[in-house]
């Protein structure tokens, strides 16, 4: 509190004696007990609210102790019950966390994880049931809920991680981390099929390539038999050698694609010892063996990084071929289901002349080299008046597109699109799916739009510089496949002449034990608008047993989704209908046997030790559990530090001050109007 302050109330504190005694006091006969009691109410009602306007502010100081954080997370995926680790798991836990001197020292945090990251409080919560194990998670999440903090964390896991970004890094390195690994750690001859790599779709009458990671543990080599089977065929066959310097093995395999449809192959490795887990020697996997590829043609005078950034993204489909042609080059449209035309000019006149009696659907894109008084000549989609100045579109989603199903994969934030400045008018009817802006200035006309007219159809992207949107998704998602995956959607619409269905239901033709396995469905009325009061359901009948489960599909932003995780491997067949139009959709799915957590016989403590060395801290088995935490007590760097929290509050927050206020003006008028003074 300032001297001014003081000053003041101090003076508050003279005004209100003063007025009390000139008012009850002052020419007064007689002081009775009364007026003093009257001149005293009156004196804390001026008084207090003289302090009210003063309004001073007063300062309480306390200390508050902040311990250190010590993150104990449990690892509860199902793989610790398959290294017979479950019940140590659990007691290790429990002396963890009963640990009064740790409590006193550390702000004890108690964490479980499989695929998700959730907080626990004892060891009752751990049913270890998780079908993934995530420790990137447990990484990501530790570092947001301690954050610009200094302290260790006691990782309870056997190491083994079967989703996410490598964990050894994704800890912070100025942290410690002290893994305390579980299960036997006595090496196993254990034969493994770690990962097989295989294109979802491969084409009828062809060979399809299949990459198959082997891995050995063992301290004698060991000659293992390797095949690959469909039903009672085997297709592939072979020998491959390990030993205790040979410890993995990499076979590419080329296989024929004999049959059309959903093929399920069996690989299988096998030896003449005995091994403790026989799960890990064989592993499905699934082909959709199509008779039919959907060539494209890219048709372009320039040279522009656009060309090699569509022909990358669109191929990532094994069912798309893009060719790059010269418009001079053209012989034959008739083996192309889309034609892209990369900024038109006149010299396209054979391209657009030869597809008016073809048909073939097309995506026009324009730049700053577009002839768009030639490309207004030769379509009745568009009309524009464009200008030789150059200009820079920035695009907006569309979120009622309803032409197919596309999510918005933050399209407001990829870079700007260069094209002429000018206005583009529709000529005929279209759906904009973004549009485009200048800086914040909306213009009101499209920058990627789609047409559809009796069968035929059609693409328009206003602007060069598309390479620079996949760049963009690269770097934002640390991969291609949302953005490969928007220019297949517009490659399967375009290269489709099917009418528009009112209910469009997307899934896979298989999926693996333990998946996300996730149906969505569009519904769209008369008008194809899409219609977000539609009643979805599903009815999913298990080939063999034919039980049947149903489920109501819930909307989400732009579609309806139903999630079936915790289905059975087998075989499925499934309706999706909606209920007030009886619109229907069927398809079957599969869902082969395979659960990666029984894949494992060790924990992994090579990994472990890694995680261990980069972050300075050390590993530790069951039976040092004691040493792990004399030496966490006995660190130095991790002591609590005393705070002092000041608190400053006004006197208008003080809500008894304007209670006595008021009492002690109620009481004052009460004691006078009963004396008859009023």
């Amino acid at each position: 509190m300032n001297k001014s302050t003081l000053v003041l109330i101090i003076l508050s504190v003279i005004i209100a004696g003063g007025l009390s005694y000139f008012q009850y006091f002052y020419k007064a006969k007689s002081k009775s007990n009364k007026k003093k009691l009257l001149a005293f109410l009156r004196f804390l009602t001026v008084f207090g609210l003289l302090l009210l306007l003063i309004n001073p502010i007063v300062s309480r100081k306390t200390f508050e102790t902040v311990k250190t954080p010590l993150p104990i997370v449990v690892d509860n995926s199902s793989s610790i019950v398959d290294l017979k680790a479950n019940q140590v798991t659990k007691d290790l836990f429990e002396k963890l966390n009963s640990n009064s001197k740790l409590k006193d020292k550390f702000d004890v945090q108690t964490y479980s994880f499989d695929s998700e990251f959730q907080p626990i409080e004892s060891p009752d919560e751990l049913n270890f049931k998780g079908s993934q194990t995530n420790i990137d998670e447990v990484a990501k999440n530790i570092k947001s809920i301690n954050k610009n903090m200094s302290f260790p964390t006691i990782l309870l896991s056997d190491g083994n991680q079967t989703s996410g970004s490598d964990y050894v890094f994704s800890f912070d390195a100025n942290n410690k981390v002290y893994p305390l690994a579980v299960g036997d750690t006595t090496t196993y001859l254990d034969l493994k099929i770690s990962q097989i790599n295989v294109n979802k779709y491969a084409f009828h009458k062809n060979k399809f390539p299949v990459e198959v990671f082997l891995q050995y543990a063992g301290t004698k080599s060991v000659t293992a038999n390797f095949a690959i089977s469909q039903g009672n065929n085997v297709l592939n066959k072979q020998s491959v050698s390990f030993s205790p310097s040979n410890k993995s093995a990499v076979l590419n395999i080329l296989l024929p694609a004999d049959k059309t449809g959903l093929q399920i192959f069996n690989a299988r490795i096998s030896s003449n010892e005995s091994e403790k887990n026989t799960y890990n020697n064989a592993k499905k996997f699934a082909v959709e063996i199509i008779d039919q590829k959907t060539e494209i043609a890219i048709i372009s005078s320039l040279n522009h990084p656009d060309i090699g950034a569509l022909k990358r993204g669109i191929e990532t489909n094994a069912q798309r071929k893009v060719t790059v042609l010269k418009p001079n080059q053209i012989s034959d449209l008739n083996k192309y289901n889309v034609l892209v035309y990369y900024q038109p000019t006149a010299e396209f006149k054979q391209v657009f002349e030869a597809n008016k009696k073809l048909n073939i659907n097309s995506w026009t894109i324009t730049g700053n080299n577009t002839n768009f008084n030639y490309l207004a000549q030769q379509q009745n989609n568009f009309g524009f008046k464009m200008s030789n100045q150059k200009e820079d579109y920035l695009s907006n989603f569309n979120a009622d597109f309803n032409l197919f199903a596309i999510d918005n994969i933050g399209f407001e934030n990829f870079p700007p699109l260069e094209n002429s400045f000018g206005s583009i008018e529709a000529l005929s009817s279209n759906s904009v799916l973004l549009s485009s802006r200048i800086r914040n200035v909306e213009t009101g006309q499209p920058l990627l739009s789609f047409g559809d007219n009796q069968g035929k159809r059609n693409a328009y992207l206003f602007g060069e510089n598309i390479w620079k949107w996949r760049a963009h998704s690269f770097v934002e998602k640390k991969s291609f496949d949302e953005f490969d995956v928007f220019l297949d959607k517009i490659i399967q619409f375009l290269a489709s002449n099917d009418s528009r269905k009112s209910l469009i239901v997307n899934h896979e033709r298989f999926y693996n034990s333990g998946d996300a396995l996730e149906i969505t469905a569009q519904y769209f009325n008369k008008n194809y608008e899409f219609d977000e009061k539609a009643r979805l359901t599903i009815a999913v009948t298990n080939s063999k047993t034919k039980q049947v489960k149903r489920y109501d599909l819930l909307k989400t932003n732009n579609s309806f989704k139903v999630n079936l995780d915790g289905l059975p491997a087998g075989q499925y067949s499934f309706t999706v209908k909606e209920l007030n139009s009886n619109a229907s959709y069927s398809s079957t799915f599969e869902i082969i046997d395979f659960d990666i957590e029984k894949q494992f016989v060790n924990p992994d403590m090579a990994k472990l030790k890694q995680l261990a060395l980069q972050t300075k801290g050390a590993v530790f088995v069951p039976n040092q559990v004691d040493n792990l935490i004399k030496i966490l007590l006995e660190n130095e760097d991790y002591k609590a530090i005393q705070k002092d929290i000041v608190k400053k509050t006004p006197f208008i927050d003080w809500v008894w001050l304007l209670v006595l206020i008021a009492l002690s003006l109620a009481a004052e008028w009460f004691i006078r109007k009963y004396n008859g003074l009023l």
